[in-house]
């Protein structure tokens, strides 16, 4: 009895071979989003009690295939409860990620009269600025910037703002005696949405033990959605700029600047605000 006769795959066509390389692909994709998680553990056992289970097809072992079986259906949605924050952060990236979705989006708020003005130079300018006096004042601060996906079940957790931006305000709900200094600000377009907001804590174990909540909420957030965000540390002073589930730190404000610019005029993508009023519509 052959490897191949084992399996089961008595011709082995270009079908089967696409089928193979599909599943590796799906595999590898799975380990790349959850690697630094603590899912990363439960994920291998899942795919161990998978191969063992095949293995003990193969050799007729009924009693042993019969018991990881059980194990395998009993835990599909064992597997959803595990992996929900790493399933919802995969639907959100696939969601808006293919350029077909992103042009029907603004052209739809664009039929809808939904727009509404992109972030411009000035405003950056009246972020960046806040940064600097709030890092030379070592004032802890944790402003978000969403792209596309929404970030509605974060401004939830907080209060409503819905001010234009300006370096003054920005600073006032950052001050330490502020009863909205302790959360994140979301700030989209051109405006402060929403101020004292509950994000996301990161749950990766790599992270350099000098990073405190702000920057574990900074990394948790990227890392669910496309926001960028920026950290000020109370602690040093120092300025970080998120996106994608890291931080970098910024030596001075040009390069926040150059960095919040670029992110901004890098996508065509419509605001996560309009986005949201394409869906009320």
């Amino acid at each position: 009895m052959t490897l191949l006769e084992i399996f089961g795959f008595l011709r082995f066509s270009f079908t089967d071979m696409l089928d193979v390389l599909l599943v590796a692909l799906f595999i590898y994709f799975i380990f790349r989003w959850i690697r630094d998680s603590a899912a990363m553990n439960i994920f291998t056992a899942i795919i161990s009690i998978y191969v063992l289970r095949v293995f003990a097809e193969a050799l007729n072992m009924k009693l042993t295939s019969a018991l990881l079986g059980t194990f395998i259906d009993v835990g599909v949605l064992a597997v959803i409860i595990i992996f929900q924050p790493e399933i919802r952060h995969f639907l959100m990236r696939f969601g808006v990620s293919t350029r077909f979705g992103s042009r029907t989006r603004i052209f739809l708020n664009k039929f809808l009269g939904n727009e509404d003005l992109p972030m411009d130079n000035a405003a950056v300018k009246e972020i960046t600025e806040a940064c600097r006096t709030m890092s030379e004042q070592k004032t802890g601060a944790l402003i978000v910037i969403p792209h596309q996906v929404s970030l509605n079940f974060v401004v939830e957790t907080g209060d409503k703002i819905d001010a234009l931006i300006n370096r003054r305000l920005i600073m006032n709900l950052f001050f330490k005696n502020s009863p909205l200094h302790d959360g994140a600000v979301i700030i989209d377009n051109r405006h402060i949405v929403a101020a004292r907001c509950t994000l996301p804590i990161t749950e990766r174990t790599d992270i350099p033990p000098s990073y405190g909540m702000r920057h574990k909420a900074a990394i948790g957030i990227t890392e669910e959605t496309d926001a960028d965000v920026i950290v000020v540390s109370e602690e040093t002073g120092g300025i970080a700029f998120g996106h994608g589930g890291s931080l970098t730190h910024i030596n001075n404000i040009n390069e926040l600047k150059l960095k919040l610019t670029a992110s901004l005029s890098s996508s065509d993508k419509p605001s996560a605000k309009d986005a949201e009023n394409t869906k009320k519509a």
